[in-house]
């Protein structure tokens, strides 16, 4: 990745499969990324994503959480751009093509805390994340369980596509 790095302008984005400050501080002396994507749901949660974005701003490298998972994951990455000089944009799955059936909203007592207007949202600025949990909807949901696979996608070649 350092080597296509040097070798292209288009800026270069990862992390999201990263776990922790260790994993992301080989990224950042190699100069393998311009963008690096913790997802706080699988780094360690807010402080220890707040360690990567920390370390990441000293390398001049911009953050952009991964947030993927729900409405606590995204509070939580507004709460940590909220704090992070290098946060430029905010990932988030609201309305998303594999989300229709189970939005993040869904689980919400407060759904308008994530009105996105001109592609901004404001920060929740409620007690702890900004958000209320409709725990009855949560529970509903685990009642019925699930079984989430990666899709898999395929190239035109036949090949295995990712993400």
């Amino acid at each position: 990745m350092a080597d296509l790095r040097r070798q292209t302008h288009i800026p270069i984005a990862t992390g999201e499969r990263l776990f922790s400050r260790f994993d992301f501080k080989n990224l950042f002396t190699l100069g393998a990324a311009d963008i690096v994507q913790p997802d706080l749901s699988h780094a360690g949660g807010i402080t220890e994503c707040k360690k990567i974005a920390d370390m990441a701003e000293t390398w001049d490298i911009a953050l952009a959480p991964h947030c993927p998972l729900g409405p606590i994951a995204l509070a939580a990455c507004l709460q940590i751009d909220a704090v992070c000089q290098n946060a430029f944009i905010q990932e988030q799955s609201q309305g998303i093509h594999y989300n229709q059936a189970n939005d993040l909203t869904h689980y919400l007592d407060n759904p308008q805390v994530f009105k996105f207007a001109d592609g901004f949202v404001q920060i929740p600025q409620g007690p702890g994340l900004g958000i209320d949990i409709n725990e009855d909807a949560v529970r509903q949901r685990a009642a019925e369980g699930h079984r989430w696979r990666n899709p898999i996608w395929r190239h035109p070649d036949g090949s295995i596509a990712e993400w």
